[in-house]
């Protein structure tokens, strides 16, 4: 399984971490080279009270079409709009919401996470 994250603060990247060191799974950062060869999922960040990030949204642009789910790191003082960049990249890109945590995420957050991907069974439009 591939993962592509995008981390700014660093809380992103040690969620990652976690599923790494659980996992044997390829975890990629988010660079403005990336290319996503495989199809995987998609960890990111909300920024600026509900905002994709710019480095994510590049990212989708050109990736979107390997991208199975997106998960979202927030803060949960930003009420409705915690973990709001998942909730706008499903909607632009019809893909589904599969985690949102609250900034380097909770041990049991980090198993949900790992226990989804694990059951994921995309869905075909043919």
């Amino acid at each position: 399984m591939t993962i592509y994250y995008d981390s700014r603060t660093g809380n992103v990247e040690r969620f990652v971490r976690k599923i790494a060191a659980k996992t044997e799974w390829q975890c990629l950062k988010i660079t403005g080279q990336l290319v996503a060869l495989k199809p995987g999922h998609l960890i990111t960040y909300t920024t600026k009270i509900g905002q994709v990030p710019e480095s994510t949204e590049r990212f989708m642009q050109t990736n979107h079409s390997s991208i199975l789910s997106v998960s979202s790191s927030g803060n949960m003082n930003w009420g409705a709009n915690f973990g709001l960049a998942a909730d706008k990249i499903s909607a632009k890109y019809d893909i589904p919401v599969l985690l949102k945590f609250e900034l380097s995420g909770l041990e049991r957050e980090v198993n949900s996470f790992i226990e989804k991907v694990n059951a994921y069974q995309p869905m075909y439009n043919f």
